[in-house]
């Protein structure tokens, strides 16, 4: 049997005595565990040892964290194999943020982001689908205004410079809104090229933020 290319992700449960849930999440990952999907699992009983979850702040259990993905409450091992075949990847990523954006879980996805930066190009594809969940984009718009200046968003121009051609007249302006955020010299070019967009509202957002970048840098 060929060995797997993937380095299997990681696991770690924090459980209670008595809760209701935990054991069905242990089981689903126990197996997983079994089956070779998860190369680790670390599992605490915070009612013996109560110190790791005051060290993650947790306040509820069952809590997992699966690869990059933290899952509070009730999973099943279904959902368990899902989120682990998703892990490491940039689309598993996508998913994993527009769930839990759409859950209102802004101030843990900020934190999250904050402290794993390579995950944030996970936000493109979630702006530039037009079916993705208004919810989730007033998410990711206060995300951005809430990392600028604190996180480095410069690994994001790239990709919203392309944003700030597409046909759709929204997203361009979002894209030169997004694209000031970063207070980037390297933006600048993708703003002034939409100095001459065809709609009045996007040549505004790029001029707002060709004078915000100006403001920054004289600061």
């Amino acid at each position: 049997m060929p060995e797997s290319t993937t380095t299997p992700a990681d696991a770690e449960l924090l459980i209670a005595t008595g809760c209701a849930h935990c054991p069905v999440v242990l089981e689903g990952l126990t197996t997983l565990l079994k089956e070779g999907l998860i190369g680790q699992l670390t599992i605490t009983n915070i009612v013996v040892q109560p110190e790791r979850a005051r060290e993650l702040g947790v306040r509820s259990v069952p809590w997992t964290r699966l690869g990059p993905f933290i899952l509070e409450g009730m999973h099943s091992p279904a959902e368990l194999r899902e989120w682990v075949k998703r892990a490491g990847s940039m689309e598993g990523m996508s998913l994993y943020l527009h769930e839990q954006l759409k859950q209102g879980k802004l101030q843990q996805m900020e934190t999250f982001l904050a402290a794993q930066p390579q995950w944030l190009k996970a936000l493109i594809p979630l702006l530039e689908d037009e079916d993705t969940d208004m919810k989730v984009r007033i998410g990711i718009d206060a995300l951005l205004e809430s990392l600028a200046g604190k996180t480095d968003l410069s690994p994001l121009i790239p990709e919203l410079g392309r944003l700030s051609q597409h046909q759709r007249q929204s997203l361009r302006g979002d894209a030169c809104h997004y694209l000031s955020l970063t207070g980037d010299a390297a933006a600048i070019p993708y703003l002034q090229a939409r100095l001459q967009d065809e709609s009045p509202e996007v040549r505004e957002i790029a001029e707002e933020g060709l004078a915000e970048m100006a403001v920054s840098e004289n600061a």
